[in-house]
């Protein structure tokens, strides 16, 4: 049987919302000064921080819409019918349409345009993070629906029909409007704003690890990728913009949702490429999209704990864990901020050197790989990181080129403390993505804060964005 979706739901302004056949269906504490000194012993090198090429525009729309989620999770696929013919297009992303143009549905597939961001923004609200809003129904997007839907009794398709519409505005708080007008405060566009260098040296003089731009800091204030930002706001100098001035932001969740929920566990799947956070009966409280290890690179399987958390971690880069430093680099303290290697926070894992952080590339989380930890946008870090304790288990599954209970540290040990099995890398792969040895390549300093093991398969710094626009072929 086929619905016309001809209304409005749940409370959403949106006028003439169908028309498409719709079939059945705290304050973190100020940057650390970097320093420079002590992580320079004489007679040290240099060593710029060995990158690799940044990801192409279809490597990002590859991982975007790979498949490979859906093999660790059940999809109803009963009554789903013929695919539905979306008209919309990611050009036509502006304001006015998010919050009264046509809603269409059902949404699924390689789709783009208003429709996906109004769900992204309803999702992000709702705790089921899409990880950066970028107005195309990729996997971040559909695996966020998925759990949606089967944390709240509704066929778990992936699919956003009518029904799984209104359950999403109906948690989202029903808002009038999804796009809002945002008057900036001094805190909003309060920089500095820094380029960072290539070379880690020349990092750990820095002040801070700072964002670059105002249009950087505002698309993480508000989750969204800087291109679409700036298509809400046509004609504005982000950059620019001052406090006072009021710009067009989705109104994505309130940073202190949920601050009653206890969360019992952590849950991180290797293969599904997600965490999240769950209550003593296994019901989710929040999702998240995640990049994980590699199967060259994996990350640990098994049971953890939380040990430490710490906001604007420092990252302490350590050559001896590279495989492909210098053998005359030497170590550095990369001051904290968004764009270190760790992100805005540090959720250090009983795995030695492993753990939870963020990211200084958002818009890769759930597309590329990392060197081992599992790395969070940083407001979903940062959300996470408020909303657990240290001891909270962390249990990894699907971990792919882990036995089960393995966890390599920097001498290739068990959490357990044994040695473990097949802690031998690949060279060739080693070679190419500047492999740690052992695991890791750094470590957040000072107290309990284990090594990142960072070792991106991406550039360590978010570049080529002048004029605020963060463009798609960069990673972060």
């Amino acid at each position: 049987m086929r619905k016309m979706i001809c209304a409005a739901l749940a409370g959403l302004t949106l006028a003439a919302v169908a028309c498409s056949k719709d079939r059945d269906d705290e304050k973190s504490p100020p940057p650390q000064r970097g320093t420079a000194e002590a992580a320079r012993p004489a007679g040290g090198a240099d060593l710029p921080y060995a990158k690799e090429p940044d990801l192409t525009p279809q490597q990002i729309e590859q991982g975007r819409f790979a498949q490979d989620w859906t093999q660790v999770v059940k999809l109803d696929t009963t009554g789903g019918g013929a695919p539905v013919r979306n008209p919309e297009k990611w050009e036509q992303i502006d304001a006015q349409r998010v919050n009264t143009g046509p809603m269409f549905l059902p949404l699924s597939g390689e789709v783009s345009g208003p429709s996906v961001l109004r769900v992204q923004i309803l999702l992000d609200r709702a705790l089921f993070s899409p990880g950066e809003m970028d107005g195309h129904y990729g996997k971040n997007t559909a695996k966020a629906v998925y759990f949606f839907q089967q944390s709240n009794g509704l066929p778990a398709t992936a699919r956003v029909d009518s029904a799984t519409f209104r359950a999403l505005a109906r948690v989202a708080g029903s808002p009038e409007n999804l796009v809002t007008q945002r008057r900036l405060s001094a805190d909003d566009v309060k920089g500095p704003f820094v380029t960072i260098p290539e070379n880690i040296q020349d990092q750990a003089k820095l002040e801070c690890s700072c964002y670059n731009s105002l249009t950087e800091k505002l698309g993480e204030t508000f989750h969204i990728a800087p291109d679409v930002l700036k298509r809400l706001n046509p004609g504005v100098n982000l950059d620019g913009v001052q406090a006072g001035q009021s710009i067009n932001v989705p109104l994505v969740r309130d940073p202190n949702a949920a601050r009653g929920a206890r969360v019992a566990q952590i849950v991180v799947s290797g293969q599904g490429s997600y965490v999240q956070a769950q209550d003593a009966s296994g019901k989710i409280l929040f999702h998240f999209p995640s990049t994980l290890g590699a199967t060259y690179d994996p990350s640990p399987s098994g049971e953890f704990k939380v040990t430490s958390i710490e906001q604007n971690p420092v990252w302490h880069y350590q050559p001896e864990l590279i495989a492909t430093a210098s053998d005359t680099a030497h170590e550095a303290m990369v001051p904290g901020g968004p764009n270190n290697r760790v992100g805005a926070v540090w959720m250090a894992l009983s795995a030695p050197h492993y753990g939870i952080h963020g990211t200084n590339k958002p818009e890769t989380i759930g597309y590329a790989t990392s060197s081992g930890c599992v790395r969070l946008t940083n407001w979903d870090a940062l959300f996470l990181s408020h909303h657990i304790s240290r001891g909270v288990p962390v249990h990894f599954r699907d971990i792919q080129g882990r036995a089960g209970g393995q966890a390599y540290g920097d001498q290739g040990m068990t959490s357990g403390g044994g040695t473990a099995a097949g802690t031998k890398v690949d060279s060739a792969a080693s070679a190419a993505s500047g492999e740690a040895k052992g695991g890791t390549h750094g470590t957040p300093s000072a107290g309990n804060r284990p090594g990142t093991g960072s070792r991106d398969t991406s550039s360590s710094t978010r570049r080529g964005r002048s004029g605020g626009a963060r463009d798609t072929a960069k990673t972060r």
